[in-house]
């Protein structure tokens, strides 16, 4: 194998399956159940994690019923407390949605009050945080808590602190993080097995076909219209 990185993320992905699929089984049934309760997915990463909240939405092999609580800062204010708050002043949360939080360090403000907010309003919080990075840090918020003390389902990233993996000769600091690959990894896996739990349960699950196949864009728009008034709802 050429590349060290890939080498270190084939790995990892293939430990991280062991050590999670449990967690991953049972974040996939709340997935199906809100589904089946005519709930939906409302994901939220803030900074770089916004890419494993992006994998859940509008996706090719997705879910329809997924939404993303969109951070206009990109980040910029994720240490900023009542920040998550204010993200979520608008954004309609129903005891019957699931809210996945993705946070490698799970100690800032953001994404501890989005939990927080989700809690409050009854519905189920799947956190992506890596547990035992989390813990060597402090939490930036009043409360004390880390996003994995918040959660109904924590799926562990088990990410080394600081996340990035690979040592380079020549330079103190390591490079290249896992976080990423691996909540994707985990969050595909989830999709995959609450479709295969509705599946279990007679339930037809509303999967996003590509609109780049032929048929695609027509078959997407009919069940499109089934959760148009909730994932396009801000």
């Amino acid at each position: 194998m050429n590349s060290r990185y890939i080498e270190k993320a084939i790995d990892f992905l293939k430990e991280v399956d062991e050590l999670e699929w449990e967690n991953v089984k049972k974040a996939g049934e709340l997935f199906g159940d809100s589904i089946m309760k005519g709930g939906i997915i409302i994901a939220f990463g803030s900074g770089h994690s916004e890419v494993g909240a992006r994998e859940l939405v509008n996706r090719a092999g997705g879910l329809f019923s997924a939404k993303k609580i969109k951070d206009p800062s990109e980040g910029m204010f994720e240490r900023l407390e009542g920040s998550g708050y204010l993200l979520t002043d608008k954004v309609e949360i129903l005891p019957e949605d699931v809210v996945v939080v993705i946070s490698n360090s799970g100690r800032n403000p953001a994404g501890i009050e989005i939990a927080m907010r989700a809690k409050e309003k009854g519905a189920k919080v799947v956190a992506v945080t890596a547990v035992e990075a989390s813990k060597h840090t402090t939490s930036r918020h009043s409360s004390g808590k880390k996003l994995y003390e918040l959660a109904d389902v924590v799926l562990d990233l088990h990410t080394e602190d600081g996340d990035a993996a690979i040592q380079v000769d020549g330079l103190k600091e390591r490079i290249c993080g896992t976080s990423t690959i691996v909540t994707v990894g985990l969050l595909q896996s989830v999709v995959m097995y609450s479709v295969e739990y509705m599946i279990s349960k007679g339930f037809n699950p509303p999967v996003r076909v590509s609109a780049n196949l032929d048929g695609g864009f027509n078959r997407s728009l009919e069940i499109e219209k089934q959760y148009a008034n909730r994932i396009y709802r801000f």
